[in-house]
């Protein structure tokens, strides 16, 4: 598994330091880069949800802590061949114009710092690689690292297209071999904490998060938690790393993050150390790992695992064990302040529930997906018949019209309507009949779900993908405590004025 640093190293970044440290990514055998200081997180593979009259780069969209990540392929930006994610695929998150964007990527490698002189205009690359989306080049002796230019990729990721630009060439070097570096190499994420450099293998590190600002402080927990947040829907409690090495407490800097790690044999207890900044992913020879020496081996060091020298011996960086932490206790005070916040939680989510307003939605599914309807838009629901009568010179997405009590109902094919895959007449499709400017229309969708009450706190902005998908889709419930995204309609804005004439001429 493989996390990577967000932050520069030392603390707080100047800004023509952090200008040129990048966090690099494998795509489709090529090394990219972005520039440290606009990775906001790297996540593992989240569950996305497939937005309709969306750019055809966008993989779909994501809960992130109760916000909506869209997610691009930058496979599909650049052009190469998807291929499904698997253990080492990641999520890059950035922050660009104030929103949040991931980018899927392979695999990450690691953070390099470069020189301005080291940095090569992309325009006089050769070889044909597409240089739309790049702000420069780094050639090194293991290959070319492509940096991206944020604001490109961004705007490419917004922009309607059915095809991104001609994706960078295979270049030679540019990948290692799993097999080699597991023989030879060990990896750890490593940390800066009172001036000191730890380091943590990067099995155990499940991913890295910022530190939010709205952390809830717990009453009565030990003096090294300084409180809770939420990260996939359930509450981390998060341990400072120096006051639980006793080292002078500080208020978290802008550079602080989470190093999020699980209990040893209880993966579903998550714990967040709170470090004051990450420094970089460490591959280094087993060699250079020696065990802890015993004269440190007992009390304020109970939590190392081992000693890495770098550097031929002037860069020492002690390597934690989690294993360690939990055995002696370090982790007791944020465990059971986790536990007394979720049952707290829990006697008051039912008052809760029932002081918050609602709107009431007709949930259905149309590919695997969950869109929701207002329930006043809805006059009924049917079957589908057997056979719809077709009416010649109609547009495509009409599939035809049925006879509703005398009168005549066109119909139209959603699936069609949303360009996505048609799939054969079953039991579960429905007609869920709408009033669409004076015009009774029936549109069939995969399958009627249930009637459902959201609170209007779980109502978001949808992120502007396109100005289709925005006319007709402008909010997404997020769901986070029962793990749903429910894309919800505007039932007036489902067919324009064109579209509402020729069905009234149908």
């Amino acid at each position: 598994m493989s996390n990577t640093p967000m932050a520069a190293q030392g603390g707080t970044p100047g800004a023509a330091e952090s200008a040129h440290q990048f966090v690099t990514f494998q795509v489709d055998g090529s090394l990219y880069g972005l520039p440290m200081a606009e990775v906001q997180e790297i996540i593992r593979m989240p569950a996305l949800v497939e937005v309709p009259h969306s750019p055809a780069a966008l993989s779909g969209i994501a809960n992130l802590r109760g916000g909506i990540l869209p997610v691009t392929s930058l496979r599909r930006a650049f052009g190469a061949a998807s291929c499904a994610p698997d253990e080492a695929t990641r999520v890059v998150v950035v922050r660009e114009s104030g929103a949040a964007l991931g980018f899927i990527v392979d695999r990450m490698a690691r953070v390099m710092a470069s020189e301005p002189h080291e940095i090569e205009p992309a325009g006089g690359m050769e070889n044909g690689l597409n240089t739309s989306l790049l702000r420069g080049v780094v050639k090194r002796e293991d290959g070319l690292v492509l940096l991206l230019d944020l604001a490109r990729i961004a705007e490419f990721g917004r922009a309607r297209s059915e095809a991104g630009p001609g994706r960078a060439a295979n270049l030679a070097g540019a990948e290692e071999t799993d097999a080699a570096m597991t023989q030879e190499e060990l990896q750890f994420v490593s940390f800066l904490c009172a001036g000191t450099e730890y380091a943590m293998p990067i099995g155990d590190v499940l991913e890295i998060v910022q530190l939010p600002p709205d952390v809830v402080r717990m009453p009565r927990a030990g003096a090294e938690v300084l409180g809770m947040m939420t990260l996939r829907e359930r509450l981390l409690p998060l341990v400072s790393l120096r006051t639980l090495f006793g080292e002078a407490p500080e208020p978290p800097g802008a550079s602080a993050r989470v190093l999020v790690i699980s209990v040893p044999g209880r993966p579903q207890l998550t714990v967040g150390l709170v470090m004051d900044s990450m420094k970089e992913v460490l591959r280094v020879p087993r060699a250079v790992v020696d065990p802890l020496p015993p004269l440190l081996a007992g009390g304020g060091a109970q939590h190392l695992d081992s000693i890495c020298r770098l550097e031929g011996g002037r860069r020492l960086v002690s390597i934690l064990s989690a294993t360690r932490m939990f055995e002696a206790g370090l982790m007791q005070s944020a465990l059971e302040a986790r536990q007394t916040q979720e049952e707290d939680a829990m006697s008051h989510e039912a008052l809760g529930a029932a002081l918050e307003e609602e709107e009431q939605f007709v949930i259905f599914r149309l590919a695997g997906e969950e869109y929701g309807l207002p329930i006043e838009a809805v006059q009924e629901i049917l079957r589908v018949p057997v056979e719809l009568t077709l009416v010649p010179q109609t547009p495509d997405f009409i599939e035809g019209v049925v006879n509703l009590r005398g009168a005549v109902l066109p119909v139209v094919d959603q699936r069609r309507r949303f360009a996505l895959a048609p799939a054969e007449r079953n039991e579960r499709q429905r007609i869920m009949v709408l009033g669409i400017g004076g015009t009774r229309t029936g549109f069939i969708v995969d399958q009627v779900v249930e009637v459902l009450r959201i609170p209007r706190s779980a109502m978001q902005p949808a992120p502007r993908l396109s100005e289709g998908q925005m006319r007709i889709m402008p909010r997404v419930a997020n769901l986070t405590e029962a793990k749903r995204m429910v894309l919800i309609l505007e039932a007036a804005r489902l067919l324009d004025a064109d579209e509402l004439a020729a069905l009234e001429a149908a």
